[in-house]
This record gives structure tokens, sequence and C-alpha cells, in this order.
């Protein structure tokens, strides 16, 4: 692996393989490519060691100064470690030793039925060019994550010809994990998309990649939402309401409209009696977790779901013991 292209050919075939088995790896592939890179302008005739993918990693285009963001650079490159390994068993594997564990996952702000009555209304209120569109676009958008625990990025990306109202179903096409899945809608949620729906017809021509969500100002109009406007907006709201932050993360976010969807499912399960661990299968498939160990992380890492995973626990260390001979 010292030839200069080398490296950068192991990069192109590990990640063609990968992508075929129908992973999209769009941030991991960048991260191989450019360690692929720095590799072989290293020209160096030793296998990789973590001391070489370590100073790739502090050379983050961001200029980032913290060791967690290294960290996460590294732990990008050690799938690809492992493949490089059948061609050089020397090959080094990134662990935690270097710059500390990442991943650790922050309880987030899980909102009060009052709180995003509250936040609808004030996106409602959001002034437009057209009257009333703009505030209808927010309100419904921020609506239908409370509603469905979509990601933000599925809502916002979501075209007209995905959103069927006459069955109440959502496609949520090729998202996170190049995955896509099929969202059924409460029909309390189809109604406010149908009356969205008349309203945005009345300003634009829909064509089959008409965005459901569009911008309403200028050259904007008829277009998709900008992510990084829709988070403005809605820090602009969460400002303007004032809300007292109860998660790990610096304020309330968008994202925790999807939590909070989570946990109120799972307590209306155990406020119904029913097997929470019957369910949390088709909770997990619902809204998109290719694991269904990550939706258990609610149990143990949110606050109002500790009781669940208590009484859970109880119920084992109840159970009688059986011996065997």
């Amino acid at each position: 692996m010292n030839a200069h292209i080398l490296m950068q050919t192991h990069a192109e075939n590990y990640l063609g393989e990968r992508r075929r088995l129908g992973f999209g790896l769009r941030s991991t592939g960048y991260s191989v490519m450019s360690f692929a890179r720095y590799a072989d302008a290293l020209n160096s005739q030793e296998p990789l060691t973590m001391e070489i993918m370590a100073d790739w990693a502090r050379q983050d285009q961001g200029n980032s100064d913290k060791p967690s963001t290294w960290a996460r650079r590294m732990r990008k490159l050690r799938p690809f470690c492992y493949y490089l390994q059948q061609f050089e068993p020397r090959t080094e594997v990134p662990d935690d030793s270097v710059f500390g564990r990442v991943g650790q996952r922050f309880a987030p702000h899980i909102y009060s039925e009052q709180e995003i009555i509250d936040l609808l209304a004030a996106a409602r209120n959001l002034g437009s060019f057209i009257p009333g569109l703009r505030g209808a676009t927010y309100e419904t958008l921020f609506g239908l994550i409370a509603s469905s625990g979509l990601r933000v990025s599925e809502a916002v990306h979501l075209l007209d010809t995905d959103v069927d109202l006459k069955s109440g179903m959502l496609t949520i096409r090729q998202t996170k994990f190049a995955k896509s899945r099929h969202v059924p809608l409460h029909p309390s949620t189809v109604e406010v998309l149908k009356h969205y729906r008349s309203q945005r017809n009345v300003s634009i021509k829909v064509m089959d990649d008409t965005p459901f969500f569009i911008g309403t100002r200028g050259r904007h109009l008829g277009h998709g939402l900008d992510l990084r406007q829709v988070h403005r907006v809605f820090i602009n709201l969460r400002d303007q309401l004032g809300w007292i932050n109860r998660g790990a993360h610096d304020g309330p976010r968008i994202h925790d409209l999807r939590h909070t969807f989570v946990v109120r499912r799972v307590l209306l399960w155990q406020a119904q009696g029913l097997d929470v661990d019957q369910q949390m299968l088709a909770l997990s498939t619902y809204v998109g977790h290719t694991n269904v160990t990550n939706t258990y992380w609610y149990l143990t890492g949110i606050p109002q779901l500790m009781a669940v995973a208590a009484e859970k626990f109880e119920s084992f260390t109840q159970m009688p013991e059986v011996y065997h001979d």
C-alpha cells in the first residue's frame, strides 16, 4: 500500500462494496477519501498507525480544537481499517485511547403539550408576502414532526407526491442510512395536511417534483425549504417563547419534537397496560431506526421513562429462580 494511488484505490473499492450493499456513506465516504489522499501523500512504506490517523483527524476543515471532533473523524475510519487488514494485517484500528470516547447521547428536551401548542401558535403568526402562507408552512411542518416523529430533514425533503392523503400515508425516500419507509398518519394529521396543501396550491403550480413544504418569499416561492433557515426560524420562535431548557443540549431543538413523540408513545403504552417490549420493534420501524436498541435507549436515557425501565427490571427480579442440574 505504498504507491501513491494505492490507498485511494483501496478506499474507492471499499466504498463501492459498501454502497452496493445499500449504505449511503456520504459523510463517511468523504472522510475515508480524505484520509486516503493524506496517507498517499505521506508515501510511507510502513503500515497505517493510529498516530498517522490522529494527525489526519486534527486537520479537519473546520480547524476544530475539540478532541471530540477529532475522535469522530477517527471513528469513521474504523470499518475501513478492518477492511485494510486483509491486505496489510499490521494495519492498526483506531480506538478510544487517543481522543477519548465519542457517541455519548445527551438527554433531550421533552416538550409538554402546552409548549407544542405555543410553538404552533407562534409559527402560525409568522409574517409573509403571501398572507398566512409562511405561518401555515411552519406550523404544519413543526406539527407534522411532533405528530409523526419524523426527522426534520425527512419532513423538509418530502415531495408533494410523497404525501398520499387519500390513504393517509407518507413515503420517506432514501434518507438516513439509505433506507426508505412508509409512515401512516393519524386522521387528524391528515386533515391538517389537506388544509395546508389547499392553501399552498393557491399560490403555486404543482409539478411532480414540487416540495410539499415550500418557501414563500420572493424567488424562494414554490421551492423547497432550506434546513438552515428552518432551524433559524425555530430558534427565533424558541427565544420568543422563553422556554426553560430541560435537556442536556444548549436549548430545546426541533429534533426534540421527534424524541417527544417516542416518549409519549411509550408512556401511552404503559398507561394502557400494553407490553412495551412487544411494541418496540414496530415503533423502531416507524421512526426509521436501523437498530431496535436505538429505540430502547429511551428507556434508560430519558428521565421520563426511567420509571418504565425500573418497572421492567423489578418484574425481572421477581421471576422465580430456575435451577439447572
